[in-house]
C-alpha cells in the first residue's frame, strides 16, 4: 500500500527545503508521544514541523489503515456510495483521500481538526484531492459534533481523548451518520480495548455491525491476544529519512470498527491472524458468525475451499 500519486506529490511539495535533520527529530518526538499515548494537554501536532513529520512518517500508515477499514465496508455493502463526509480529528486529511480513493461518489467533505499547523498543511494537500467541496473548521470534539454525514470517520483520535469523553463522542458520532460510521485505532491492546467500548455503544444504540466482526454478539476474543490486522505500507525516501530507516517498507498495525444504519448481507468468517501454510494444509482463526472465534484446518480433500484458504489472508472474508 501507497499513497495515491497526487498526494505523494502534494507531499514531497509541502516537505521542500525542510532540512532531513530537523525532520527526523521532530518524527522521533512524534513517534514517542504516539507511542506512549501521552495526554498532557497539549496537542500532538502543536507546530509546522511536528506536523510536516507527520506527514512525511505517519501519513502513509495512517492511510493504509483507513483505507483498509473503508475497503472492508465497501467489501460489506457493495450499494453504498457517500456523497458526504464528515472526519473528525482530520489531520492533514487522510481519510479524505482514503474516501476518495475507494467512493469516487463523494462530492463533499467537512473536516474538523483542532490544530492550526496540522489543518493549514490538509488545506494544501486537500486542493489536490479531487473533491469539490471542502470545509475544515476548528472543533473541539470532546464535545461531540455537529452536522451529519452519509460516512463519518474517526480515525486515530479516541487514544488522545480521556475515557470520560470517548462515549460522549462516539454517541455524538453516531447521531451525526445517515450511513456509516468508521473507526480506526493503533493495533494496541489498548486500541482494541477502545474499539470494543465504542463497539457495545453502538450496539446499545441500534447500530449494525458490518467489519470485521461476523457478528453483534459480545467479542469471543480474549487477553492476551486481541483482534487486529495489519497493512503493509512502501516508504518513500522522504519516509525513510525521516524514519532513520534503511528498509523500503513497515507493517502498519490497527484496530477497526465498521458500523452503519443499514443491515449488510449475512456475514461471512473473517480471517484474524496470518494463515498457517503447510504443504496440502490452511489453518486459519476465524471470527464466526455465531459468536465464537475458532481454528479451521482445511485441507487439499477440500479442493475449492483449499483454493479459498491458500489465497486468504490476515482480515480477509472467508
Amino acid at each position: 500500500m501507497e499513497l495515491p500519486s497526487a498526494l505523494r506529490f502534494a507531499v514531497e511539495q509541502a516537505l521542500h527545503g525542510v532540512a532531513t535533520t530537523q525532520l527526523a527529530a521532530a518524527t522521533q518526538a512524534l513517534s514517542q508521544r504516539y507511542r506512549n499515548e501521552v495526554r498532557d494537554g497539549r496537542l500532538h501536532l502543536s507546530d509546522t514541523l511536528a506536523a510536516q513529520a507527520y506527514i512525511a512518517a505517519r501519513m502513509p500508515a495512517t492511510y493504509a489503515a483507513i483505507h483498509a477499514g473503508l475497503a472492508a465496508a465497501a467489501e460489506r455493502l457493495p450499494d453504498f456510495s457517500p456523497a458526504t463526509l464528515l472526519d473528525v480529528g482530520a489531520g492533514p486529511g487522510t481519510a479524505l483521500w482514503a474516501t476518495k480513493s475507494i467512493w469516487p461518489s463523494l462530492q463533499s467533505a467537512t473536516l474538523l481538526e483542532t490544530s492550526p499547523a496540522i489543518r493549514s498543511i490538509g488545506q494544501t494537500l486537500a486542493s489536490a484531492s479531487g473533491v469539490d467541496q471542502i470545509a475544515w473548521r476548528d472543533s473541539n470534539v470532546r464535545n461531540g459534533v455537529e452536522g451529519s454525514a452519509d460516512l463519518v470517520t474517526l480515525a486515530y483520535v479516541l487514544d488522545e481523548l480521556e475515557p470520560a469523553d470517548r462515549a460522549t463522542l462516539v454517541a455524538s458520532l453516531w447521531n451525526a451518520t445517515t450511513g456509516v460510521l468508521a473507526i480506526i485505532e493503533p493495533g494496541t491492546t489498548a486500541g482494541w480495548r477502545r474499539i470494543l467500548d465504542a463497539r457495545a455503544h453502538l450496539i446499545a444504540a441500534g447500530a449494525n455491525i458490518i467489519a470485521p466482526c461476523a457478528h453483534a454478539h459480545p467479542c469471543p476474543i480474549a487477553e492476551p491476544d486481541w483482534c487486529h490486522f495489519s497493512q503493509r505500507v512502501a516508504r518513500s525516501r522522504i519516509h525513510r529519512l525521516a524514519k532513520g530507516g534503511e528498509v523500503p517498507w513497515e507493517d502498519e498495525k490497527f484496530a477497526y470498527l465498521i458500523v452503519s444504519r443499514t443491515p449488510a448481507a449475512p456475514p461471512p468468517a473473517r480471517v484474524l491472524s496470518p494463515p498457517l501454510t503447510a504443504s496440502g494444509r490452511v489453518e486459519l482463526k476465524l471470527c464466526q458468525p455465531d459468536g465464537t472465534a475458532t481454528h479451521r484446518l482445511v485441507t487439499r480433500k477440500e479442493r475449492d475451499t483449499f483454493k479459498r484458504a491458500r489465497r486468504s489472508d490476515w482480515g480477509d472474508l472467508f
